[in-house]
């Protein structure tokens, strides 16, 4: 999966991890098909990391709330305070990739999505809707080996993005990825890949 993360070249890079050792391979296989699913569903993010955290939004096939992300989807990001005016006050993101290689009866396993930021689906403006460029990205992976499941972040090539058609928007975003790359993110993707481990509530 490490294929997905691509080439650090300028900005900010980010690799984040956390570790869990179950007790046998029921217990880990359970644990990495559960993280998966929550690291293809932005719906339960918020409630992961808590009530500071940026909300995701999965715009596309809202007709089913079941559905797990795809690529090609989008991400309408809400995050605290004014949010961009190319992107009607949020930032977007995109799924440019996923990849997941589930068998359970194999001694590996792995399954691993990449973000990118990008337009605003429903706006005018060509304008990358995000305060880092759309030269960054935010890879997710998730693993199993035997009885060890492992959840790992990595962000690349993360620049502010402050070259918009936008004073205000070059303004805004210029102040969110400094609080960003101030291990702000760090914090809410490092509480987001811990969660993606833990048990159901309950178990």
């Amino acid at each position: 999966m490490l294929h997905l993360i691509p080439e650090q070249e300028a900005g900010k890079q980010n690799d984040l991890y956390y570790r869990r050792e179950e007790v046998d391979r029921e217990h880990a296989v359970r644990c990495f098909t559960r993280a998966y699913k929550r690291m293809l569903n932005p719906r339960v993010w918020h409630k992961l990391c808590g009530a500071l955290s940026a909300e995701f939004m999965l715009v596309d096939g809202v007709d089913d709330p079941h559905r797990l992300a795809m690529e090609g989807d989008r991400y309408r990001i809400d995050i605290t305070g004014p949010g961009p005016r190319a992107g009607d006050g949020y930032d977007w993101v995109m799924v440019e990739a996923i990849a997941v290689h589930a068998d359970a009866d194999a001694e590996q396993e792995s399954a691993a999505m990449r973000l990118r930021p990008c337009t605003n689906p429903n706006g005018r403006a060509g304008d990358t809707a995000h305060f880092f460029t759309d030269s960054a990205t935010s890879t997710f992976i998730v693993s199993r080996m035997g009885n060890a499941v492992t959840a790992s972040y990595h962000g690349r090539n993360e620049l502010p993005n402050t070259d918009t058609g936008s004073v205000l928007d070059n303004l805004r975003n210029g102040a969110v990825a400094s609080g960003a790359m101030a291990a702000l993110s760090e914090a809410q993707w490092q509480t987001l890949i811990t969660e993606f481990l833990q048990p159901e509530i309950g178990s």
